[in-house]
């Protein structure tokens, strides 16, 4: 008998980007090695929605309208960036609007002793936004992937990726619960660091890190993934033309690769 694959989970994850010296550089953040899921590897700030990230009365504190589930994605991704990173991608109601620059760092700095209150469910992230009249800038974010966990894993996630334009002189830093670093890389070299060992990236990671390659500034990210469609990857179990088992992905999602060797999948 077929086990009825479990329903994955709303989750949402950032590509939080800054212009480096040669090319962009991307937020990443090493998870803690006693995490269930993804132990130790690199990933971008991101985790499962919540059901307050689903409040109705976030309408009164979010720029932009995307749906019920794009915008309990987007806020998710937000909140979790906020948690893990300290980075806050918010304006001040009182200047909000598509555009309106985001809160610079000494928003960032009082709202930091939150952080942790908020990611153990015990403050309200919608209450600390009512309570600081801050709006979240769910339109500064890019759809930029969706990711569904195989039906064969026991733990499965429904993940969109965003990105997005680093706040302006907000500075970031780990958790130290759920993350125990937190480093802004280009894409080519946290993916060098992966081929070299000196570093564990997840498949779904490490096919966004290519993706986000193409772009030679945050302009071009932005101009180029805006107007792209994000077709959704479901990884399927096969053997290639060698026999070798693999992981299988649509040609269509635009990853340059359709298909990767279990021994590489990490996670």
């Amino acid at each position: 008998m077929t086990k009825t694959p479990s329903d994955p989970r709303l989750s949402a994850t950032v590509l939080i980007i800054r212009d480096g010296e040669k090319m962009p550089e991307v937020l990443m953040v090493k998870r803690h090695y006693e995490i269930d899921f993804a132990a130790g590897a690199l990933v971008f700030p991101g985790g499962k929605a919540n059901d307050e990230d689903s409040d109705a009365a976030w309408d009164a504190f979010t720029d932009g309208d995307f749906g019920p589930v794009q915008q309990d994605a987007r806020i998710a991704a937000v909140r979790e960036a906020f948690e893990e990173s300290g980075l806050l991608l918010a304006r001040h109601a009182n200047r909000r609007g598509p555009g309106a620059p985001l809160v610079g760092p000494d928003i960032s700095e009082m709202l930091a002793p939150h952080r942790g209150p908020v990611d153990r469910r015990e403050e309200s992230f919608l209450g600390l936004m009512r309570q600081h009249d801050l709006v979240l800038a769910l339109d500064s974010l890019i759809h930029f992937g969706h990711w569904i966990t195989p039906e064969m894993m026991p733990k499965r996630f429904d993940t969109h990726f965003y990105l997005a334009p680093a706040p302006k002189d907000q500075i970031a830093a780990h958790d130290g619960r759920e993350t125990t670093d937190a480093v802004w890389l280009g894409a080519q070299e946290a993916l060098n660091m992966e081929l070299a060992g000196e570093a564990t990236i997840i498949f779904p990671t490490r096919m966004n890190l290519v993706k986000l390659a193409r772009a030679i500034s945050v302009a071009d990210a932005a101009e180029r993934f805006g107007a792209e469609d994000v077709v959704k990857v479901l990884p399927y179990a096969g053997k290639d033309e060698s026999g070798q088992p693999c992981l299988f992905i649509p040609e269509e999602a635009g990853y340059g690769q359709t298909a990767e060797l279990l021994s590489r999948v990490n996670v």
